[in-house]
This record gives C-alpha cells, structure tokens and sequence, in this order.
C-alpha cells in the first residue's frame, strides 16, 4: 500500500488522527494552513506543502478532515484544489462528516480523473483520535477499502465497510 499520506484539517479531530499516521511510519505530508501547527508536523518528520493542489501532487492517498461540506468541496474542487493536483492511481479519502450528495458528486469527480474515493466519516470524538480508537464507517469501492485498511488501522478500532460511495456518510448520519 502506499505510504505518503497528504493529511489536510488538521483540527481537533484531524490532528491527532495525522500524528498517529506518522507514529505508524507513513509519510505524511500536511498543509500550512497554520502555521504553529504545521511546524509542529514538520518537526516531528512530517513535510509541508503550500496547497492541496501540492499536497496530492506528492501523495498516495489524500485525507481530508474538515468541518462540514462546503470546506470540503472549496478543498477538493475549488482553486488549487485537490483534484488539479491528482494523479491516476491516487485515493481520496474523505473522513469529515459531510452530505451524502455532495459525497457522490465528488466521487464521481475525481472518478473521472482515475482516482478513487471513499467517504470515511468517524466517531469517537477528540479522545478517540487522540487514542487511536475511532469508529470509522466507509463508503466506496471495497477493494479501495481493503487496500486501505493499512491506513485506517492507526486510526480506529471500529472500522466498517458499509457500501458504496454515499454509505458511509449515510450510516454516520443514522448513528
């Protein structure tokens, strides 16, 4: 599986999801959206780029970890997004709690350009992230799934493959 992860929403949920990445060995590359915190990552071994543009110019797989659909989509699909920097073979996996619909339509997006997504929403809360034992339901192809099952290991202690792209944000909004 690949190993450099571009981790972008480093909050109070995606934080520590990214630094138990890179307790787990990956490669992980964050955004310099702030700047304390990314020299924090950097300091610890992790790189830095400018944009998401950059950040999936130089990963395997793409995290994304926001507060809701619209920071989401300006991410993914807005100027210097995600998907100007994607590349065949890439994953998008999207682990912020968002729209089913927009999840779709994102999917379907960067489906055209050869990249595979899953919706990954989690639950567990901010303790969860810190240790690593979040509940994480996904959506999406599930041999995407299974060849990220590396990743969402470090991650949490829950982690279920609900369906097609949607399912996961579907099932989060259930629970």
């Amino acid at each position: 599986m690949a190993t450099t992860i571009g981790f972008i929403g480093l909050g109070i949920m995606g934080k520590p999801m990214a630094h138990n990445l890179l307790k787990a060995g990956f490669t992980v590359i964050v955004d310099k959206h702030h700047p304390e915190v990314t020299d924090e990552f950097v300091a610890q071994g992790a790189r830095a780029a400018d944009t998401p543009k950059d950040i999936a110019t130089q990963s395997d797989v793409v995290i994304t970890m926001l507060p809701d659909s619209p920071q989401v989509e300006q991410v993914m699909v807005g100027q210097d997004g995600v998907i100007e920097g994607a590349h065949a073979g890439m994953i998008v996996i999207d682990m912020s709690t968002i729209s089913p619909i927009v999840t779709k339509q994102l999917a379907t997006r960067f489906a055209e350009q050869g990249v595979a997504m899953l919706d990954a929403p989690v639950s567990g809360g901010d303790k969860g992230a810190i240790a690593g034992t979040l509940s994480i339901m996904v959506g999406g192809d599930e041999n995407t799934f299974s060849k990220c099952l590396p990743i969402f290991q470090p991650l949490g202690k829950t982690i279920v493959y609900v369906g097609e792209s949607g399912a996961g944000q579907t099932v989060k909004a259930c629970n």
